[in-house]
């Protein structure tokens, strides 16, 4: 005797059916028996690895905004620059103090 394909597709579906029952049986079930009990830390490690993938877009995010350093423009003659500095900084210290500007 010579098994037809229907026979051979009606084993395979029954046989699929009592693997998909033992999953499910196995998963409602929850842990075995010799597994240890759950780590309370677990939840805790959980949200704090969510929170930190966050963190890791939020910076992406910040460092996209930043000039790279190979783009920056020289700052040309320090002494100019620092020059330039102090004059505004003392005007501003002026225009507090309700002086008029000097120069």
């Amino acid at each position: 005797m010579r098994p037809n394909a229907l026979t051979l597709l009606t084993g395979a579906l029954g046989l699929a059916g009592v693997v998909a029952a033992r999953a499910v049986r196995r998963r409602r079930a929850g842990p075995p028996a010799g597994a240890p009990p759950a780590d309370p830390r677990a939840e805790e490690l959980r949200r704090r690895l969510a929170e930190a993938r966050g963190l890791d877009e939020e910076r992406e995010e910040f460092e996209a905004a930043e000039t790279p350093v190979d783009a920056v423009e020289p700052a040309g003659d320090l002494d100019e620059r620092r020059r330039r500095i102090h004059e505004d900084a003392r005007a501003a210290a002026e225009r507090m103090r309700g002086a008029p500007p000097t120069a």
